[in-house]
């Protein structure tokens, strides 16, 4: 990963909750909130396309959001790779992408996963960040 990503694995790891692992069978970092993944970063092999060679970060998002972020920065970032293509995307990290636009997709992935778990395992994430 290029230095300016240097911050990203810090970014993943801070939100409430947030646990890192790495899944040998696909040769991906996961990263997951009440064990389900919101982010994950690989390098695809020569064998996948227009993904090959790239070092990629692939989070969750709004399917109107993701056609319009793919749609304004086409370089960088892509359908989920090896993902439901309407409510994730994958971003070229060797591209350039502003900061805060990967930032706002890095919150916006564990937010959307986050939502979608119990209201108790909720509310116990969020009590154990409190302490």
């Amino acid at each position: 990963m290029k230095n300016r990503y240097a911050w990203l694995d810090a970014c993943l790891l801070e939100k409430p909750g947030a646990e890192k692992d790495y899944k040998a069978e696909w040769g991906w970092f996961r990263y997951r909130v009440g064990e389900k993944m919101f982010a994950a970063i690989c390098e695809p092999g020569q064998e996948h396309g227009q993904y090959a060679g790239h070092m990629l970060l692939t989070v969750k998002c709004e399917p109107t959001l993701g056609e319009l972020l793919r749609a304004q920065y086409p370089n960088a970032v892509k359908p989920g790779f090896y993902m439901d293509k309407r409510c994730w995307n994958s971003v070229f990290l060797d591209e350039a992408l502003p900061e805060e636009v990967l930032r706002g997709m890095c919150d916006t992935s564990c937010r959307l996963v986050f939502e979608r778990l119990t209201k108790k395992l909720q509310r116990e994430i969020l009590s154990a960040a409190e302490k």
